[in-house]
């Protein structure tokens, strides 16, 4: 088979492609579980996110108010 592969083209595509369309295939099987994965957490990320806001939002009142000084 590897001598056929070296020496004619249209083989050397065919199994270049059929190669090609596995690694395609893996890779969206990928992509699909990481993006599965991340709208199972992404809710908690947001809210974190949203209280990492609240929280500065107060740190910048209570500076603002010559509460804490900065």
């Amino acid at each position: 088979m590897a001598d056929l592969y070296e020496t004619d083209k249209e083989v050397q595509n065919l199994i270049d492609w059929v190669c090609l369309s596995e690694q395609i295939k893996e890779n969206n099987n990928t992509i699909r579980n990481l993006t599965r994965e991340y709208k199972k957490i992404e809710p908690d990320c947001r809210e974190g996110v949203r209280a990492q806001l609240e929280r500065m939002k107060e740190l910048c009142k209570e500076r603002n108010n010559g509460l804490i000084s900065g």
